[in-house]
C-alpha cells in the first residue's frame, strides 16, 4: 500500500490533476488485478447478505414508498427492483434507490470501522442496477464491487468524516462512482470527474444520525448510489466536476473537514497489488448498529445470571469512546432513553438494545423494536438504569490498526440490590471474523433463508442462491437473475406523491 498525503492547496498553488486524490482513486479503479478465490467468495457472501436483509424490509412503509417511486420511472433495458418480478424494469438510478434503501432499512448488513465507519455493501445495489441496464457480465460486476470496497475502506482508514459532523455517505458517493467506472471499463479521466461530482453532491451533515433519527438513514446510501450513477452518466457524456474537490482552496478538506492546515494520509494499493479490502469487512448477526453487536451477544450470555430484573440497581457498560459517544449515554441524547423514539433512533441506543437483549435472551429484527416491547414497564425501568462510560483501555483496543487486535466490545457490570455484582466482558461480536462463531457461507445462507421466509417463495430463494453462487460466470442475461421477487409484489406500494 502507498500512503498518499492529502491536504488543501490555495488556488495560486496549482495541483496537477495526477496529484489529486480523485485521480488517484480513479487509477485504483482502473487497475483491476484478478481477484483471488477468497475475495470472489466474499463478494458472493455480501450479495447473499444484502438480499437477506432487503427481503426482511420489503414490507416496511419506506420501502413500499420507494418502490412506488421507482415504478413511475420505467426503463429499457432498465434494472430489476427487489420485491418485483424480474420482467419489471425501471431506470437504473431508481432501481438503486429502492434496492439500497431496502438493504439499509434494518441496519443489518456489513460494516467497516476505522477513522470513519461505513457499510460498504451499500455500493452493491447501484452496481447491480447498472450491470443489468448496461448488459455487463458477472465478471464485470465482481470487478466493480471489489474496486468499490477497496476505495471506500481506504477512504475510511484515512479520513474521518464524523469528527467534523459529516455523514459517512461522503465516502460512499466516490466509492460507488469508482466501482461503476471499474465495472464499465472507463478511463481514469472519466472516473475522476464522476468521483468529484459524487463527492460534491453527497457531502451531507451528521444530523442524519443524531436526535430523532428518520427514514433518511436508510435512504442516505440510496441517494449516494443514485447520485453516483448520474455522475458517471454525466462524466461519460463529457460533463466535468469541481476540482480539485478534496484539496481545493474552497474544497472539502478546507471547509468541511480538518481545515486548510489539515493533512490526511490515505492508503491506496500499488499498481498490480491485490484488492483485498472486502476481506477486512464484517457483517451483522443482529439488526442493530454495529457497535451494539458484541453487547447483544454479551447480554444473551449474562442474562441468565440475573435472578430478578427488579433486583437490578444499576448497569454500567465500560467501552470505547466511539460507542459511548455515538450510541451510549455519552451522546447526551435523551431520545436514546425514550420509549416513544423512532426505530431508527432506538437501533442507535445501546441502553435500549442491551436492556431488551438482556431480558429476551436474543434479538429480533422486528419484535425487539415493537411499541409493545419498547414500552413494557419492566423494560423501561431497566433501561433507565443503564449507562455507558468510556474506558481508556477499551478505547485503546478499539483504535488498534490490525483486525486481529481491534476490539469493538467492552465490559458490563450489573449491580443487584443485595450488593452482588455480575461482571462479564467481550472483545468482538460472535459473528466477527475473530469472534466465537465467525460468519461463513453457511451462516450467510441461513440468514437469507430466515429473513426471506414467508416473503420470497422457496423456489425463488433456491433460484437466487443458484444464480448468485455462479456470479463470476454469469452472462449479461443471467445477471438479471439477481432479482428477488416477493410473494406479494404489488401489495401496499405506498402513498401518492406529486410525480
Amino acid at each position: 500500500m502507498i500512503d498518499h498525503q492529502v491536504r488543501s492547496h490555495p488556488s495560486s498553488e496549482h495541483l496537477p490533476t495526477e496529484d489529486q486524490l480523485a485521480w488517484k482513486l480513479a487509477t485504483v479503479a482502473t487497475d483491476s488485478p484478478e481477484p483471488s478465490a477468497e475475495v470472489v467468495d466474499m463478494v458472493i457472501n455480501r450479495l447473499i447478505d444484502n438480499a437477506a436483509v432487503a427481503a426482511a424490509a420489503l414490507h416496511r412503509d419506506p420501502i413500499r414508498a420507494a418502490r412506488d417511486q421507482a415504478l413511475r420511472r420505467r426503463g429499457t433495458p432498465g434494472a430489476t427492483v427487489f420485491g418485483l418480478p424480474a420482467d419489471v424494469r425501471v431506470q437504473p438510478e431508481w432501481a438503486a434507490w429502492v434496492n439500497a434503501a431496502a438493504v439499509r432499512e434494518l441496519d443489518f448488513h456489513d460494516t467497516f470501522v476505522a477513522a470513519e465507519a461505513a457499510h460498504p455493501a451499500d455500493n452493491i445495489p447501484a452496481l447491480i442496477a447498472v450491470a443489468q441496464h448496461a448488459g455487463r457480465t458477472g465478471t464485470d460486476l465482481v470487478r466493480g464491487i471489489v474496486a468499490a470496497y477497496e476505495i471506500q475502506v481506504d477512504l475510511c482508514k484515512g479520513i474521518s468524516l464524523h469528527k467534523h459532523k459529516i455523514d459517512q455517505i461522503a465516502h460512499l458517493g466516490p466509492s460507488a462512482a469508482a466501482g461503476l467506472g471499474a465495472m464499465l471499463g472507463l478511463p481514469p479521466r472519466v472516473i475522476a470527474q464522476a468521483i468529484g461530482q459524487a463527492l460534491h453532491c453527497t457531502t451531507t451533515t451528521f444530523q442524519a444520525r443524531t436526535g430523532e433519527i428518520s427514514t433518511w438513514k436508510a435512504f442516505a446510501p440510496a441517494f449516494a448510489g443514485k447520485v453516483a450513477i448520474e455522475a458517471v452518466d454525466g462524466a461519460m457524456r463529457g460533463l466535468t466536476a469541481p476540482a480539485p474537490i478534496y484539496e481545493g482552496q474552497n474544497g472539502v478538506i478546507a471547509w468541511l473537514l480538518g481545515g486548510p492546515d489539515a493533512v490526511y494520509s490515505v492508503p491506496l494499493p500499488e499498481p498490480g497489488e491485490p484488492r483485498v479490502a472486502i476481506l477486512e469487512t464484517y457483517t451483522k448477526e443482529h439488526a442493530a448498529e454495529y457497535f451494539s453487536q458484541a453487547y447483544i451477544d454479551l447480554a444473551i450470555k449474562v442474562g441468565p445470571r440475573i435472578p430478578d430484573w427488579g433486583a437490578v440497581t444499576s448497569i454500567v457498560i465500560h467501552g470505547n469512546a466511539n460507542t459511548h459517544n455515538f450510541i451510549g449515554s455519552g451522546a447526551g441524547d435523551p431520545k436514546k432513553y425514550d420509549p416513544n423514539a423512532s426505530r431508527e433512533t432506538l437501533d442507535h441506543s445501546l441502553p435500549f438494545i442491551f436492556a431488551v437483549a438482556l431480558q429476551d435472551g436474543g434479538w429480533d429484527e422486528d419484535r425487539s423494536y415493537t411499541r409493545e416491547r419498547r414500552t413494557r414497564p419492566d423494560t423501561v425501568a431497566l433501561w433507565q438504569k443503564i449507562r455507558t462510560v468510556e474506558d481508556p483501555e477499551w478505547t485503546r483496543r478499539f483504535n488498534e490498526s490490525t483486525a486481529v487486535k481491534k476490539a469493538f466490545g467492552g465490559r458490563v457490570e450489573i449491580t443487584l440490590d443485595d450488593g452482588t455484582v455480575v461482571s462479564e466482558e467481550i472483545a468482538v461480536a460472535d459473528a466477527h471474523p475473530m469472534g466465537a462463531r465467525p460468519f461463513a457461507r453457511d451462516q450467510y445462507v441461513a440468514k437469507f433463508a430466515a429473513l426471506a421466509d414467508g416473503v420470497i417463495a422457496p423456489e425463488e430463494q433456491e433460484r437466487f442462491l443458484a444464480t448468485v453462487t455462479r456470479l463470476p460466470d454469469l452472462t449479461p442475461e443471467e445477471v438479471a437473475g439477481l432479482a428477488l421477487p416477493s410473494l406479494d409484489p404489488y401489495a401496499g406500494q405506498g402513498t401518492s406523491g406529486i410525480l
